[in-house]
C-alpha cells in the first residue's frame, strides 16, 4: 500500500522530545488497571489525570472498542555457534515457510551464510543455519529439531520474552504473563500490543455493562515497532509490512458503528493500522479477511475508521508517535507528552497510557 502524501514536508526531528531516563518503565505496574491514564481532548487540548480503571466511564455508551488479540511468542533465542562455541543471539521476526525465518542476529559480522548455531537447555536442542544475509543484522535462518518435537515446541521452551531494548534487564518469569494481553489468542507477535496490556477481563465486562461494544482484530507486531527511522524526512520512511486479520463480525460491527455515527476507539497503534488498512482495502467499508499492512500514518494522512485511541507513550522520532500525532495533531500530542513528563507518567511498553478522544 503506498504512503499517502502530506500537505507539507515534515522532518523526523519534528517528533523529538526530552525524556529523563527514570521515566522509562522497567517493570509493569502492580496490577494492570492501576496504570495512570492521561485523557487528552482533541478539541480543547485539555489534559486530565485518570486511571485505566476509569476507562469504561470515560468512554460513551455505544462506543465501539476494538482490541488486538495477537499473542507474543518467546522469540528471543540465546545459543552458540557450532563448532566454535561463540555466543549467538537470535530474534525471530517472521516465519517464511519451510522452517525458514527472517531474523535479527548478533554478532552480525561473524554470522555468514552457512554458519551453524545451536540453542539448547537440559538436553533439548534447536538447530539453526544461516541461509541468507541482509543488512543491519538481518538474516534468514533455517531451524530444525531432532525427534518428535516441533520447532514451535522448542522455541516456546528455549525462547525468552522479547522485551524491548529500552528495558535494560533480563526477562523474568513474570514477563511471560505481563508482557501479554489477557485476551491474547493468535500466536505471531515479537512485541506486545502494549496499550492492551492494561486491560482486564473485568474491565472489558464493565465496558459491556455500560453499553460499550467490544470487537477484535489481529495484527502481528513485527520488528518495525523497534526499527529506527533512518531518513530525515517523514514522507521518505517506510514501515515494515505486518500481517493482519479482521473477523467478519468485526467488520460488520465497525461498519455498523460508522454508519450510525458511533465512535470507533482503537486499543493501540496496531489495532489502528489494521482497521485503517482494512477500510482502505474496502474502499471506505471495513473489509473482512486477512492481509498485509504497510500503511504509514503520519500527520496529514486522514483516518477513515478510528475516532479515538488508547495508547501508551512512544519513543521520540518513532513511527508510532507519528501515528498518534496523525490522529491528535503533532502539537497537541507533543504538548500532552510534555505534560506527561512533568506529571511523572511512566513511558513505553510497561508504562502508563494516554486516551485520545
Amino acid at each position: 500500500m503506498p504512503v499517502l502524501p502530506c500537505d507539507s514536508p515534515m522532518l523526523v526531528s519534528d517528533f523529538d522530545f526530552d525524556l529523563p531516563a527514570e521515566r522509562i518503565a522497567q517493570t509493569p505496574t502492580e496490577d494492570r488497571e492501576s496504570a495512570r491514564l492521561l485523557l487528552v481532548h482533541r478539541e480543547t487540548e485539555a489534559c486530565a489525570d485518570w486511571r485505566i480503571a476509569d476507562l469504561p466511564d470515560l468512554l460513551e455508551p455505544h462506543d465501539l472498542l476494538v482490541i488486538n488479540e495477537t499473542r507474543v511468542f518467546p522469540a528471543r533465542l540465546l545459543g552458540h555457534r557450532v563448532p566454535t562455541g561463540g555466543a549467538v543471539e537470535c530474534l525471530l521476526l517472521t516465519q517464511l515457510g519451510d522452517s525458514r525465518w527472517d531474523a535479527l542476529m548478533h554478532p552480525g559480522q561473524k554470522l555468514r551464510v552457512g554458519a551453524r548455531v545451536l540453542f539448547e537447555h537440559e538436553g533439548r536442542r534447536l538447530h539453526g543455519e544461516v541461509v541468507a544475509r541482509g543488512t543491519f543484522g538481518r538474516r534468514t535462518i533455517r531451524l530444525w529439531v531432532e525427534g518428535d518435537e516441533t520447532v514451535d515446541d522448542l522455541v516456546d521452551v528455549l525462547g525468552h520474552v522479547p522485551l524491548p531494548p529500552y528495558i535494560r534487564r533480563s526477562d523474568l518469569p513474570v514477563d511471560r504473563e505481563r508482557y501479554q494481553t489477557v485476551y491474547a489468542s493468535v500466536r505471531g507477535s515479537v512485541a506486545a500490543p502494549t496499550a492492551g496490556l492494561h486491560l482486564t477481563d473485568a474491565l472489558l465486562q464493565r465496558c459491556a455493562d455500560r453499553g460499550i461494544e467490544v470487537a477484535r482484530v489481529t495484527l502481528h507486531v513485527g520488528y518495525g515497532t523497534f526499527k529506527p527511522i533512518r531518513v530525515e524526512r517523514v514522507e521518505e520512511h517506510r514501515v515494515d509490512p505486518e500481517s493482519y486479520d479482521v473477523r467478519p463480525e468485526t467488520a460488520t460491527a465497525v461498519n455498523r458503528a460508522l454508519d450510525s455515527g458511533r465512535r470507533v476507539v482503537a486499543v493501540g497503534t496496531t489495532t489502528t493500522r489494521a482497521l485503517e488498512t482494512a477500510v482502505r482495502v474496502g474502499g471506505g467499508r471495513l473489509q473482512p479477511g486477512a492481509g498485509v499492512s504497510d500503511l504509514f500514518l503520519y500527520p496529514g494522512v486522514p483516518f477513515q475508521a478510528v475516532g479515538g485511541l488508547l495508547t501508551n507513550f512512544h519513543l521520540p522520532r518513532s513511527s508510532l508517535l507519528m501515528l498518534v500525532s496523525a490522529l491528535g495533531g503533532r502539537g497537541r500530542v507533543l504538548g500532552a507528552y510534555a505534560q506527561a513528563v512533568q506529571r511523572g507518567y511512566r513511558f513505553y511498553s510497561y508504562g502508563d497510557a494516554m486516551l485520545l478522544l
